[in-house]
């Protein structure tokens, strides 16, 4: 196991966006910061900074939010978009109003459109993210599809075989997994993650996509008893089930 990160405590906090040196230094003054049960006096002093610390350490007596390093999975409400800058809700409204603060910065690790719900992930960990979305890994996602017009039977042969060339890309699609569920609905599973690719994909062999919800990467599922807007942070064994 990698030795733990050592950080000074106004840093560390300050980072994480609970405000500047001078304002940690003056909520430890008023005894607003307790690690391992007991006022933190001295603010300058270096904590390992592992995931074992918001169970440590509060402020205000409510747990430490997931220190640098955090992976969490979210419930993305229809409506809402995947970005920092664009106009109207965004996914980063949905957490509290101190992470725009955090430094690194957190990141959608790729996107929803706005009209797809579901699993997303956000981290401020750059190489894991990376790790996520590199090609090579080849993380499957996979989709819940409701469709304008009935199922004709090929989709699972047609996607399964690869090769499909979609407008305006040069590369074919690789192999994708299709369950059929009901007369106009299924599961898409995809090993790559292109532009608009699941509506993409249908519009490609002449239906619509109605519907789109991501409700699994990897081997992580999003719960059933998650409701939208809803997030939970990943520990070491969530991380590795993206990987599965």
């Amino acid at each position: 196991m990698t030795k733990a990160q050592t950080m000074r405590i106004d840093r560390l906090l300050a980072n994480m966006g609970y405000g500047s040196r001078r304002d940690i230094e003056r909520m430890a003054e008023a005894k607003r910061v307790i690690l391992d049960g007991r006022p933190i006096d001295d603010v300058s002093a270096r904590i390992a900074v592992g995931p074992d610390l918001p169970a440590r350490m509060f402020i205000d007596r409510e747990r430490l939010d997931p220190p640098p390093g955090l992976i969490i999975a979210l419930h993305k409400p229809l409506g809402v978009t995947c970005s920092h800058r664009e106009a109207g809700a965004l996914v980063f409204d949905l957490l509290p109003p101190r992470w725009r603060k955090r430094d690194p910065v957190i990141s959608a690790v790729g996107r929803l459109d706005k009209d797809t719900s579901g699993l997303l992930l956000l981290t401020d960990d750059g190489p894991l993210l990376h790790r996520i979305i590199a090609p090579k890994s080849r993380v499957a996602k996979r989709y819940r599809v409701d469709l304008a017009r009935p199922l004709t039977g090929e989709e699972t042969a047609l996607f399964g075989a690869g090769g499909i060339k979609l407008h305006g890309d040069e590369k074919p699609l690789l192999p994708a997994e299709f369950e059929p569920l009901a007369q106009a609905s299924g599961l898409l599973t995809l090993h790559e993650g292109r532009y608009h690719q699941v509506r993409r994909m249908f519009a490609a062999i002449g239906n619509h996509v109605e519907a789109l919800h991501r409700d699994q990467i990897g081997a992580l599922r999003l719960p059933q008893d998650l409701t939208a807007g809803q997030w939970w942070a990943l520990d070491e064994a969530g991380i590795a089930l993206i990987f599965a």
